[in-house]
């Protein structure tokens, strides 16, 4: 009897579990940006990992398994957010982000604030100091990065495509 019940409670962890995993897929594929997709990628594959080893220590029944399962599960738990962390700082500070879809902008104050302790120039949006000279856009620039113009096609020598504003997508 506990045997079925095992079993069963087994199976749904499972099947719960690939749902996530299900769902984390849909959301990389559909959201419109990285922010987003990051969200959809991390935060239910965390959990849906989290049934599936539930649903392993369940089937194994085997005391020493429990350790190395909770100890992957963990990781998993401190690497995902701290990883997904980092990949949404670097996409905020390079500009790589949809502003629109930003409901509530926390770091550009901070951004803000540690620009005005050292010297540099305010981030994106921000407004500069009194007789301080406007910061180059990216439709002002002219590095590396704008060096070979696209063809008529849209797409550059090393095959990369533009949107039409000038950069690389």
């Amino acid at each position: 009897m506990l045997d079925t019940v095992l079993d069963a409670a087994a199976a749904v962890c499972l099947v719960l579990g690939a749902l996530m995993s299900l769902a984390a897929a849909i959301g990389l594929v559909r959201f419109p940006d990285l922010l987003t997709r990051m969200h959809a990628g991390t935060k239910p594959q965390v959990f849906g990992l989290l049934l599936m080893l539930t649903a392993v220590a369940l089937e194994n029944r085997d005391p020493v398994m429990i350790p190395l399962i909770a100890l992957g599960w963990i990781f998993q738990l401190l690497t995902v957010p701290v990883s997904a962390h980092m990949v949404g700082r670097s996409t905020y500070r390079t500009k790589h982000l949809n502003r629109a879809t930003l409901t509530q902008d926390d770091l550009q104050e901070v951004l803000n604030r540690a620009g005005e302790r050292d010297g540099s120039e305010p981030a994106v949006g921000a407004s500069a100091p009194a007789g301080t000279p406007p910061a180059r856009t990216d439709e002002t620039r002219t590095d590396e990065a704008l060096v070979d113009p696209p063809a008529a096609d849209g797409q550059h020598a090393d095959g990369q495509q533009t949107d039409g504003s000038g950069r690389t997508r």
